[in-house]
């Protein structure tokens, strides 16, 4: 046989298979595996409980988890170290049958929550009525209707009227104040035509707020005087509301980045002598917020905090209450920002003898002692390069802090959340928890013990219960079985970190596979993206489907997810990064993080790569494919907030900062849509009231004006979404079309 044949002979049969290969991605049996993801391995996780509740005043709680044989409720005697049913499924299960004429299988009961009341008695929800059964012989007790309807949606944007608010008592119960005219005014209990007024200044465009503070002695009173600012509203047309043929218009109380904002003066009004004094607005300037007056037990003094516009200077006052003297307790600078949104604690010890509080001006999150009456730090109590995430209790007689942190344990990825508890002095550091897992604690009431449940989005989750003083385990309760997840061919999610930018500071993140990853073939690579500066994102926990990652992995794609810098929960330096600078999104962190995974496996196709968001990372996934076109080639953009101006003012003043810079323009996905390359596809709710849907029409509007091809898919009567089904159709659809090249399969079709 000659060479030529060999090799060119061979040709099409290679191209032939490489054609299957192609062809096998993307097709109508990837579509209905990736429609069925969630279905096909629901239940298939056992002993694997998801909360738990501790029983009031007693050394017992009690879970619900998946069996083999359904959904079990258990509960756990500590004190006898017992773990037992928590009662007769199958009695219970007939005994509510029987009460309320429906239809009850014992091992997939009506309810997920139960509530222990008096003797050997339970309180749970079905059928929509609240039901009591006695365990010792199964008696149901109807005890009506439920009350707990569900609430209507509020806004969340929402701000009260602070010149509304109903008349306060005192403490002692012999004066009511109030205000009137603008002005505040008390009188005896009863006695509504002795009244008094203790200001005189208050107007309308200068009034003070209904909130009254009384001192504990009811001898004093602080409230503040509130210059009003001009509220933004935003409008939004339903087109096609359930109730009537036309459309109807909303409108919503909004604030975006650069608008006024009310502006607070403390006063504090002594009753006996009728004098007031009022903190001086130098001290206050420029407010972003200012908290409302918190007295001390003792009702010598005042506490009020003071976050300055721009998030740089953040700071507790304390005004005395004889003198009217306004002192600092604690100043906290930043050169970029402070995250007061994400990590501000403060926790005040003995009526405020001493405080605890958290800052970053080490480098890291951590926490410190002040002396509250000097506002001298006595000590720092935790240091060193990894961070306080969470204080979980503060213990005033034995002095001591519980709180979550991550990033300490070595060799551990840096986001896994342990347990500590340490002394207020900071000696005597100690690891409650250390296995490589993500752990979540759920402490008793009197914080003598803690259930630990520790997974990884790898390694399924073990529950164990915990001594609080050292972190031994008392109890081992549940080791989740993954057998039944594993014969449906499920794919373990792989943790991957490499370098990021500066060729120094590890990114971590995760990588999904389809359920029948074949090595030999190739895969384009989709990217999931979130990276708002509030938190970090990447699931440390073991969840099956985060963020419909492994459902899309399906159609014949490796998803991938990573906290680049600009992301929280590492060091203030990593943090930074987003300042004054969203675009940015780490995105040279995760396309580093990428070519490294590539570099290990070769199947990823980084020439074919994908990306999808929400909200933030709506901006982020269309920010890709104009900021970085020579390596994101197809993006998914869903509720986006396209240009920060345009969106609430807290989030986005607290990352790009005030006043409002040309830093806006720059990162703004509206300014910079003519530079789109690749392919985008723009989804947004026709009534978001989260992010003003008029930012990604305004994408839509400069992309028209530039002449680039692009897709717009608007949800009618959707608020803030993804999509929904709909819209996950279309993203699906659009990655399968313009990824894989293949035309997806019709709708109707499978």
């Amino acid at each position: 046989m000659s060479k030529y044949y060999q090799i060119y002979g061979l040709l099409p049969i290679i191209l032939v298979i490489w054609a299957i290969d192609v062809s096998a991605q993307g097709s109508v049996a990837d579509y209905r595996r990736a429609a069925n993801y969630r279905e096909s391995t629901r239940d298939k996780v056992c002993y694997s409980p998801g909360s738990f509740s501790w029983v009031a005043d007693q050394p017992r709680f009690w879970y619900v988890h998946q069996t083999p044989k359904g959904k079990e409720f258990v509960v756990v005697d500590v004190a006898g170290h017992k773990k037992v049913p928590a009662f007769d499924h199958e009695r219970l299960a007939s005994a509510l049958a029987m009460a309320s004429g429906e239809q009850v299988e014992a091992y997939k009961l009506p309810f997920n929550s139960i509530e222990y009341v008096e003797g050997n008695r339970i309180a749970l929800r079905a059928f929509d009525k609240k039901w009591h059964i006695n365990l010792s012989d199964y008696q149901v007790t109807d005890k009506g209707q439920d009350g707990e309807a569900e609430r209507p949606r509020g806004y969340w944007g929402a701000r009260r009227d602070d010149r509304q608010g109903p008349p306060v008592t005192s403490p002692d119960s012999l004066w009511v104040a109030y205000i009137k005219n603008d002005n505040v005014y008390v009188h005896p209990v009863g006695k509504p035509k002795e009244e008094i007024p203790l200001s005189f200044d208050g107007a309308p465009g200068h009034y003070y707020a209904a909130a009254i503070a009384w001192s504990p002695d009811s001898k004093k009173l602080a409230v503040n005087k509130v210059r009003p600012n001009t509220s933004r509203t935003v409008y939004f047309v339903e087109s096609s509301p359930a109730d009537q043929l036309q459309p109807k218009l909303h409108e919503r109380s909004y604030l975006k980045p650069g608008d006024a904002l009310p502006q607070y003066q403390p006063t504090l009004f002594l009753l006996d002598t009728r004098e007031s004094f009022a903190v001086d607005p130098g001290l206050i300037d420029n407010q972003y917020s200012l908290s409302r007056p918190e007295w001390r037990k003792d009702s010598k003094a005042f506490t009020f905090e003071y976050n300055q516009r721009g998030h740089q200077r953040y700071e507790v006052f304390s005004m005395d209450a004889t003198t009217g003297t306004v002192k600092p307790l604690i100043t906290e600078t930043s050169k970029t920002f402070i995250d007061y949104s994400g990590k501000k604690y403060r926790k005040d010890v003995n009526d405020g003898k001493e405080i605890i509080w958290a800052s970053e001006r080490d480098g890291w999150n951590h926490l410190y002692l002040y002396d509250g009456e000097t506002g001298v730090v006595k000590n720092q109590i935790t240091k060193g390069e990894w961070v306080v995430r969470e204080v979980v209790h503060v213990d005033e007689d034995k002095r001591v802090v519980i709180f979550a942190g991550s990033g300490r344990e070595q060799g551990q990825d840096p986001y896994l959340l342990q347990y500590y508890c340490v002394h207020f002095d900071g000696s005597g550091l100690t690891a409650l928890t250390m296995e490589d897992g993500n752990h979540r604690a759920t402490f008793s009431p009197d914080f003598t013990y803690f259930v630990d449940a520790y997974s990884r989005i790898d390694e399924p989750q073990t529950t164990v219960l915990r001594s609080t003083v050292d972190g031994t385990v008392v109890m081992e309760l549940e080791k989740a079985d993954i057998s039944a997840l594993e014969a449906t061919g499920w794919q373990r999610p792989e943790v991957f970190h490499s370098k990021g930018r500066d060729g120094v500071t590890d990114i971590w993140g995760v990588i999904v596979r389809p359920t029948d990853f074949d090595n030999r073939k190739t895969y384009p690579v989709i990217e999931y993206i979130y990276a708002g500066p509030h938190s970090s994102f990447v699931p440390k926990n073991f969840v099956l489907d985060p963020s419909g990652m492994a459902a899309l992995a399906e159609l014949g794609f490796i998803v991938v997810q990573i906290d680049g810098m600009g992301t929280s929960n590492r060091s203030k330096a990593f943090h930074d990064v987003c300042w004054k600078n969203l675009k940015d999104a780490g995105f040279p962190d995760r396309i580093a993080w990428m070519r490294k995974a590539a570099e290990r496996y070769p199947y990823m196709d980084l020439t074919r790569v994908g990306i999808y968001g929400t909200s933030a990372g709506g901006q982020s996934s269309a920010g890709a494919v104009l900021f970085h076109p020579e390596f994101y080639k197809v993006a998914v953009s869903s509720c986006g907030c396209h240009d920060n101006r345009m969106d609430k003012i807290w989030w986005n003043e607290q990352w790009m900062g005030y006043p409002i810079g040309p830093h806006y323009a720059e990162c703004s996905n509206v300014e910079n849509a003519h530079r789109l390359q690749g392919k985008l596809m723009l989804i947004v709710g026709e009534v978001d009231d989260n992010v003003d849907p008029a930012s990604t029409m305004q994408v839509v509007d400069a992309l028209i004006k530039a002449n680039k091809e692009h897709e717009l898919v608007v949800i009618p009567g959707a608020a803030h979404t993804s999509g929904g089904p709909y819209g996950e159709r279309k993203r699906r659809d659009f990655f399968v079309k313009h990824l894989l090249g293949v035309d997806p399969p019709a709708w109707e079709g499978w």
